[in-house]
């Protein structure tokens, strides 16, 4: 099919990627879906015959992610695991991609036309304009949370949910996946890229973040402590989901439980903590009374995730996962407030905001999580231990 067919034709190209990954039937119906802020996806309702089906079609941003293929590879292997060990009920419910003619759970569009891929390609950037695009199952009668807004039985649940994800994944080989965004969780790598920019200086904002760098430069040892367990192997390897906030857990509508887990691009090998701090750092959080912009650690809904998070895998974490997962959360919060404060000492180029001055709002808000995580440290160790 030339590309002049459905170049201005979202509708067309959307029916054509349906034909490429053998689904039968037309398209009746279809929208763009705007809440996500990486990949362009579009809801398609399918029908053929009598029966109708609805499906998820969704272009991935390669300049995200640099190597598609490698992401897809990671996510087939995943989701066969997790199906292998579900029952034959659950399966309904599961995440699933779906295949072209030649085995394939992607497509690549070049030119208007579907290619056979090139595995070689690990950087996107010499496919020289091809899009890449998957298709999976829209899971009916789900809702997700952007935030747990203080609903302990949520938050619980969506521990389980994330613990559960580990849980069937405990005895997959993470050796096997790729690494999709490399150094994601490499925080020893993003604090010395973002002394590096501090030294650099280059839109002459360093002035008006002196006491935020020397707070991140006094605990930088302990940002990098986590790195440095893995290379004496007293912390290991397992597969890890990366983005482990409550919008990515999907819901039952009428009986608000979990029933899967989905966005599996950030999977890849890492720390078990680092996963559970994420949760913590998104959701087991609220304003700061008195302090415009700043966050503090919620206790009850820290120990409302973890008591769901633990329920499914304390007897498969090792003591030392067990300790770590207090510091991982202060240890990724420390993380995310490096980005922010990197990225508006370079000019605002990866986290787009819209207005000035965001990026170190969201900063100074990381910051001041991580102050009250550093001052609790002995209570969230009480609640996981």
């Amino acid at each position: 099919m030339a590309q002049s067919v459905y170049a201005e034709d979202i509708a067309a190209k959307l029916q054509y990627l349906c034909r490429q990954f053998r689904i039968p039937g037309e398209i009746v119906r279809y929208r763009r879906i705007s809440n996500g802020h990486i990949n362009e996806t579009y809801y398609a309702a399918v029908r053929a015959g009598n029966e109708e089906k609805a499906y998820l079609i969704q272009r991935v941003n390669t300049y995200v992610f640099r190597n598609p293929v490698g992401v897809m590879h990671n996510i087939e292997l995943i989701t066969k695991h997790i199906m292998d060990k579900e029952r034959p009920l659950e399966r309904r419910r599961r995440l699933h991609f779906h295949h072209t003619a030649d085995g394939n759970n992607y497509v690549i569009l070049k030119n208007g036309e579907a290619v056979l891929p090139e595995h070689t390609v690990t950087d996107w950037a010499q496919m020289g304009g091809a899009e890449f695009w998957r298709l999976c199952n829209f899971i009916e009668s789900a809702v997700s949370f952007e935030r747990a807004e203080g609903n302990a039985e949520v938050l619980t649940k969506a521990g389980m949910a994330f613990g559960r994800f580990n849980r069937l994944l405990g005895d997959f080989d993470a050796g096997q996946l790729v690494e999709p965004i490399p150094h994601f969780h490499d925080t020893a790598y993003r604090l010395k890229r973002f002394f590096a920019a501090a030294e650099r200086d280059e839109f002459n904002r360093v002035k008006e973040v002196l006491p935020e760098i020397a707070l991140i430069r006094e605990h930088a040892a302990f940002g990098s402590s986590l790195g440095a367990k893995i290379r004496t192997g007293e912390l290991p390897l397992r597969v890890t989901h990366n983005d482990t906030k409550t919008n990515n857990v999907l819901f039952d509508r009428d009986t608000r439980e979990p029933l899967v887990i989905i966005d599996l691009d950030t999977c890849m090998p890492g720390l078990i903590c680092h996963d559970f701090g994420d949760s913590v750092r998104f959701a087991a959080c609220a304003k700061a009374e008195g302090r415009s912009g700043g966050l503090r650690l919620d206790l009850p809904l820290f120990h409302a995730y973890a008591d769901g998070y633990l329920s499914e895998m304390r007897g498969l974490l090792t003591d030392a996962e067990i300790r770590s997962l207090p510091e991982g959360a202060a240890v990724i919060t420390l993380e995310l407030a490096v980005r922010y404060l990197g990225d508006y000492l370079t000019g605002d180029k990866y986290f787009r905001g819209g207005r000035p001055g965001q990026n170190l709002d969201r900063a100074r808000a990381q910051l001041s999580l991580f102050e009250d995580m550093m001052k609790h440290m002995e209570d969230m160790h009480a609640v996981c231990e």
